[in-house]
């Protein structure tokens, strides 16, 4: 079989499984601009599971040749002879004046996102990498996920998931997500905080090749409560899970006060962080790195990344969507899936 210099044949590559997102959105976009670069190309194989339509009307607005071959999206396969291919969902029609949230684009980008788990389920691509969908518009749909996460979970079946992000040398998984911040002390316990440091443990071996990962743990409160003064969270609650994810073997420490934890993570101290809730977690992300930013699934057992930004509805077709995020997704999904394919053979052959 033909080696190509410094890859595998195309037959060999990883198949990377990218969904077009909101069709109203940057989603197309970004997706185009991401898979013309020549670099991304060369390193894996890519379905696109989208609307062939608007990626065309996309890739004219940006003046890009289509470089993708189209195929339905009921036949998809893992041996097409393109780098990239469309399944291309043209049941589906999304007007190009419409710029917001609507039905419609809710309908067809869940599709798309069901479609590429259930094929990344069966093995036909090796990882998702999703482009950024409209919670609104999932409402109008009449989704029953909020967004991403949730629906990966059900879909894979997993009990668990953990938000995770990077942003260059940082790793942030999040205790709690989509929680108004007055409702987090309600449903804040030891398993919600033992999960991200046991699950984010898990992905820095897996999938970043990290034997024994140093996680540190951020605290809830100003100062880590100072002893109690400012919240006894620290005590009731973070410093049992800590204490019962190192019973588990996991190298972890904490809870350190959120103020001096990221530099001292981003300086190399810790292979990643434990947050304790959202914006706790994603105020340093945005800040370190924000156009590259990585949105990152774990506890499911299929990979999924995405960049950390949204639909953008206000800049669609104005050639004004930086496709860095969407790149940085695509490139740490093959790197992931690179490593924990390495890591299940390394593992299979110690048994």
């Amino acid at each position: 079989m033909n080696k190509s210099s410094g890859n595998n044949s195309i037959s060999e590559q990883m198949v990377i499984g990218v969904t077009m997102g909101d069709a109203a959105g940057i989603g197309p976009e970004v997706v185009v601009k991401a898979l013309a670069d020549p670099d991304i190309r060369r390193a894996a194989k890519f379905i696109v599971f989208g609307m062939n339509e608007q990626l065309c009307y996309a890739a004219d607005k940006v003046e890009i040749e289509p470089f993708w071959g189209r195929h339905q999206h009921e036949k998809i396969s893992r041996d097409y002879p393109h780098k990239v291919v469309v399944a291309d969902y043209d049941e589906y029609s999304v007007p190009p004046w419409i710029r917001g949230p609507s039905k419609v684009a809710g309908e067809a980008s869940i599709r798309f996102c069901l479609d590429a788990v259930d094929a990344a389920r069966a093995g036909i691509i090796d990882a998702v990498v999703t482009a950024p969908i409209s919670k609104t518009s999932w409402k109008f749909a009449g989704a029953r996920w909020p967004g991403h996460t949730e629906m990966l979970a059900e879909r894979c079946k997993s009990k668990r998931k953990v938000m995770m992000f990077v942003a260059g040398p940082l790793k942030v998984a999040l205790a709690t997500i989509h929680e108004a911040l007055f409702e987090v002390r309600h449903k804040f316990t030891i398993g919600c905080v033992f999960e991200p440091i046991d699950l984010l443990n898990d992905a820095l071996k897996e999938t970043w090749g990290i034997e024994n990962p140093k996680i540190g743990v951020a605290a809830l409160n100003p100062h880590a409560g100072e002893n109690g003064q400012f919240g006894d969270e620290e005590q009731r609650i973070i410093s049992p899970a800590i204490l019962l994810a190192q019973e588990q073997g996991i190298n972890c420490f904490g809870p350190f006060p959120a103020d001096t934890l990221f530099l001292r993570a981003v300086q190399g101290e810790f292979d990643g962080v434990a947050a304790m809730y959202h914006d706790q977690g994603m105020i340093p992300v945005k800040l370190l790195d924000f156009e590259k930013a990585v949105n990152v699934t774990i506890g499911i057992p299929i990979i999924r990344t995405s960049p950390a930004h949204g639909t953008a509805f206000d800049i669609v077709g104005r050639n004004l969507a930086n496709p860095a995020g969407m790149k940085s997704a695509i490139t740490t999904a093959i790197q992931m899936s690179v490593r924990k394919k390495a890591y299940q053979l390394a593992h299979a052959a110690n048994r």
